[in-house]
């Protein structure tokens, strides 16, 4: 559910902040795609004090730190890796301070208590790698596309992990599932064509100003030429003032 939230919030905060207008076509692309993820992965919602105040501030972070990610790369034309290589110092010391408190403070228990085996200590690794690998393209895609795209991705990985889940692992699955993911599925393909319309459409328009803007400089050069041209023909065309004289003279 808190997932769902992600999306509108994205869209309301670079609205009011960054001046970004979704068409109507976008907004109700967005609106099929969460609704079948709903149908889809909703089943039972029950709410709680704590849990509504974390989720609120779980989706807030989490928009903020997208649509950061993105407006930086543009702002200040770095790579994904760059800022990566950037931020990632800050944040891994964020959660190396405040991650063993968090932990005591939601589990009331200490995370240096716990029994770490050589096993253990693998898995811990291999987590870490495939943390990096997921940071990375994240940042990648943030960066490329923008922060709407990349829920819209995550969403289909939801819908991914469904279909795998009942192919591979035989997970329960039913009508409900399947609609939602045909109706989430939809949502996706009308965000792709309405997004890259819309991008071919902006194109089009630079490229008309661009060529007005290149015919508008050209122009005053030609005057020039032409006036000059006009000048020389005007000057060989009329006869030399001194030969009438002489001429009188005679």
């Amino acid at each position: 559910m808190t997932k769902l939230a992600i999306i509108p919030c994205t869209v309301l905060l670079e609205t009011l902040f960054l001046g970004k207008k979704f068409s109507r076509s976008i907004q109700f692309s967005l609106l099929i795609l969460l609704l079948g993820v709903g149908i889809a992965t909703v089943t039972d919602v029950q709410l709680n004090a704590l849990g509504s105040i974390l989720s609120l501030l779980a989706v807030l972070t989490t928009c903020v730190a997208q649509i950061m990610t993105n407006t930086i790369q543009k702002k200040y034309k770095v790579s994904s890796t760059q800022l990566l290589y950037q931020s990632c110092p800050y944040q891994s010391g964020t959660l190396l301070i405040s991650g063993p408190f968090l932990d005591w403070f939601l589990t009331n228990q200490n995370v240096f208590a716990f029994k770490y085996t050589t096993q253990v200590l693998v898995f811990i690794i291999l987590s870490c790698l495939i943390s990096v690998s997921v940071n990375f393209s994240t940042f990648l895609v943030i960066g490329k596309t923008s922060p709407v795209t990349y829920q819209v991705l995550g969403h289909l990985k939801t819908c991914l992990v469904l279909a795998f889940g009942y192919t591979l692992l035989h997970d329960p699955f039913d009508w409900r599932n399947i609609l939602g993911i045909m109706v989430a599925l939809m949502g996706m393909v009308l965000y792709s064509y309405f997004c890259t319309r819309e991008g071919q459409k902006k194109v089009a328009e630079e490229a008309t100003q661009l060529t007005k803007a290149d015919e508008g400089e050209s122009d005053p050069l030609m005057s020039v030429e032409n006036g000059i041209g006009l000048k020389l023909a005007v000057t060989q065309m009329s006869p030399p003032a001194w030969k009438t004289n002489k001429d009188l003279h005679a």
